[in-house]
């Protein structure tokens, strides 16, 4: 919402005490209307940049399964039986020899092919080699990056990065994070005003008017469609901060101190016990160290013995891992197997197992129920902004939110255009509201623009422009009046 209709007078009549000291939301209205209109002017084209990005990233992942259907999937022979994964990932070393085989991701539903991860030299930095694999007959169908514990391909792994940094790196990070850290303000701010404006009609406050082509119309197409997605657009703007760079660390470390860290496995063959690590897994250590202790580890396993990984992943699935969508981490030095169920719709199911590859005995396990509330929401929220959480209605509803967000803004626009010169409300306003509102507002304010560093940057950048541009209009003022 820009300036338009709503900087009207629309109470009654009031005495000449009232109008000059405003109370309640009559005080905050005109700065919030203000604020929403310089953010939505100046901050709108990272928004802007973020809502297209996001929209092909949402849309990539039906996408991929077009463009890459010849190595996700194969035909289901009649009377099918899968081969054993050491047949299929003996397979996939023959097709790469130069690459070392860390992970194989079995296919999860019939005619889907099984994934095996190397580390390979020639592999993008950042990126895994996967070699895709016909579980039926051994045949190795293509191989292609794959990028994160969510296996994106070239085109979304593409996306996801053009959606975070423009590709330009750690410097283009700062407008995705820029973007993030408005995106909840200015939303918040729209709801307030449209909810707070003065209407005798309720539906228009739900439905958009209808009527000739105008202002007014402009607005309320704004102003409802807004209503609809403000609960989303501040939900997407808070998980995008949590991996942000400046934010993000802020986010994590009022996580860890509220116990909200996550959990993590460990796979070490001299050693059992788990520890909780930072937010998203980092670290050992803390609140939740020796989660899965009971389990005693095993000793390392003599002369290299190994069961395999079809036995390791039976050994997993005796253990409780019953997920048909898992991964199995290979065995390095000193550690052993660890299967991860994968599959992030709801029901999620995310339990791990680490086992000891002499002889299948569990080392460790991580139940994602005995997670931290608070780390079980991080984890759903940051799945459900990366479109993974609820599958195909996920990624439907973030192309939604993203569509949205692109009408808001264009209209936005047109509004400000359709009022040109587009004033806002009149500097100053702050001065009337009562210093019982004022001086919390101003405390908030600090400490969410501590807390979100590059939100509080930019409207202390803004703040700064308006006051140049408010000691530019006094002195071309003074100079016409002295000129007169």
């Amino acid at each position: 919402m820009t300036i338009d209709d709503l900087a009207r007078p629309e109470t009654a009549p009031v005495s000449s005490d009232e109008r000059q000291r405003p109370r309640g939301w009559a005080a905050l209205r005109p700065l919030v209307l203000r604020l929403h209109f310089y953010a939505g002017v100046l901050v709108a084209p990272f928004l802007l940049v973020a809502a297209v990005s996001g929209l092909l990233y949402a849309l990539s992942f039906p996408a991929e399964k077009v463009v890459y259907a010849h190595e996700l999937e194969v035909p289901v022979p009649e009377h099918a039986t899968t081969l054993p994964l050491a047949r299929q990932v003996e397979a996939a070393r023959a097709a790469n020899g130069d690459g070392t085989v860390t992970a194989v991701w079995p296919g999860a539903e019939p005619g889907a092919t099984t994934r095996v991860l190397m580390a390979d030299p020639d592999a993008p930095e950042g990126t895994s080699l996967a070699v895709f694999v016909d579980p039926y007959t051994g045949d190795v169908r293509g191989q292609l990056p794959s990028y994160g514990s969510s296996g994106a391909l070239p085109l979304r792994t593409w996306l996801s990065t053009f959606h975070v940094d423009l590709h330009l790196g750690e410097l283009g990070r700062n407008y995705s994070e820029l973007a993030a850290s408005w995106l909840w303000v200015v939303a918040l701010g729209g709801l307030l005003l449209w909810v707070g404006r003065r209407r005798t009609n309720r539906r228009a406050l739900f439905l958009p008017e209808r009527g000739p082509k105008s202002r007014r119309r402009t607005l309320s197409w704004h102003g409802t469609v807004g209503l609809w997605a403000v609960a989303g657009l501040v939900a997407l703007s808070a998980t995008g901060l949590t991996w942000s760079r400046y934010a993000g660390e802020n986010i994590g470390t009022v996580q860890d101190r509220l116990g909200g860290a996550t959990p993590t496995l460990s796979a070490a063959v001299t050693g059992g016990a788990g520890g909780a690590g930072g937010a998203g897994g980092a670290g050992t250590g803390g609140e939740h160290a020796g989660h899965g202790a009971g389990h005693h580890p095993a000793p390392p396993a003599a002369n290299g013995a190994d069961i395999g990984i079809d036995k390791a992943v039976e050994a997993a699935r005796a253990a409780g891992i019953d997920s048909p969508s898992i991964s199995v981490v290979l065995p390095a030095e000193g550690s052993g197997y660890v299967v991860k169920e994968t599959d992030k719709q709801f029901p999620v199911q995310l339990d791990s197992v680490a086992l000891n590859p002499a002889d299948g005995a569990v080392l460790d396990e991580l139940r994602f129920a005995d997670y931290p509330l608070l780390a079980q929401l991080t984890r759903i929220g940051i799945d459900a902004h990366m479109g993974v959480f609820l599958g195909l209605f996920n990624q439907l509803a973030l192309a939604a939110l993203a569509l949205a967000l692109i009408l808001l803004i264009v209209w936005g626009y047109r509004m400000w255009w359709l009022r040109r010169p587009g004033r806002p409300v009149a500097r100053g306003t702050w001065r009337r509201i009562p210093p019982a509102q004022l001086l919390p507002l101003l405390a908030v304010t600090v400490l969410v623009g501590w807390f979100v560093p590059l939100l509080g940057l930019s409207l202390a950048a803004f703040l700064a422009v308006d006051l140049v541009l408010a000691f530019v209009a006094r002195t071309r003022s003074r100079t016409r009046r002295t000129a007169a």
